[in-house]
């Protein structure tokens, strides 16, 4: 029971957004505000482990592509298609759950605890709109722009480390990538960015503004937010694939 408790309570809080704005340019600037803090925060961590990942994608996937008949483009294509399909979009989408989830909901969860909510609704400005719409629509805008740059940094790392390491040449790499590309797998990344953005932001948003307690409640609700979020990213992830692909 308290699983669709849960479920039911998440999509009541969502609905409270739906109303009109009391004053647009408020909302407009704070849609900018956490614009800036979720993308421009993540930028660094999602620049290091893209071009990490397809470093390591293109090492271990010349370690087992050994045999000589495989021509050497095998590699490129494997490494475009894996950072693509599912580096790019999943693993770093499943960091910014942690990078991005833990700070939503420690920041929404501070203000209910410290009755700074409590004010807003006294004030007549309904908190749900204010509050989480611009942090789920900033989410929805920037989260697949750091994707996309994860999907080239990844490639751009597995060209780089092939060619340091010596295992395929330059424009061995480059012929590779253009090789059999399959514009469908970008925007079958793009539809799983979306989702995942939704999902990063809503969920933390949603246990953040009904924490009830006091500090450690507030960790509490920071925990089970990220964890719950790893996971419907990781069911959404099967579940795009199954009907998609």
């Amino acid at each position: 029971m308290k699983f669709f408790s849960t479920i039911g309570s998440f999509l009541i809080t969502m609905k409270g957004m739906f109303t009109r704005p009391e004053n647009i340019k408020v909302y407009w600037k704070e849609l900018m505000h956490q614009s800036v803090e979720i993308g421009y925060g993540a930028l660094g961590i999602v620049c290091v482990i893209s071009i990490f990942m397809g470093a390591v994608s293109a090492v271990q996937t010349a370690y087992q592509l050994t045999s000589p008949i495989l021509p050497k483009e095998t590699i490129a294509q494997i490494v475009r298609d894996t950072v693509i399909l599912e580096f790019a979009p999943t693993l770093v989408c499943i960091v910014l759950a942690g990078v991005i989830g833990s700070k939503i909901a420690g920041e929404l969860g501070n203000m209910r605890v410290s009755e700074q909510i409590d004010a807003l609704e006294i004030m007549g400005i309904n908190t749900k709109l204010y509050l989480i719409a611009p942090k789920i629509l900033g989410a929805l805008i920037t989260i697949p722009l750091l994707v996309v740059l994860s999907m080239v940094l990844g490639i751009y790392g597995g060209r780089l480390a092939s060619s340091l390491g010596g295992i395929v040449p330059p424009d061995t790499f480059d012929r590779g990538l253009l090789q059999n590309f399959a514009a469908k797998n970008v925007w079958f990344a793009l539809a799983k960015a979306y989702t995942f953005a939704f999902i990063i932001s809503a969920v933390p948003s949603y246990y953040g503004y009904n924490v009830k307690g006091g500090a450690l409640e507030i960790g509490r609700a920071s925990t089970t937010a990220v964890i719950t979020s790893c996971i419907l990213i990781l069911f959404a992830d099967y579940i795009l694939a199954f009907f998609i692909l």
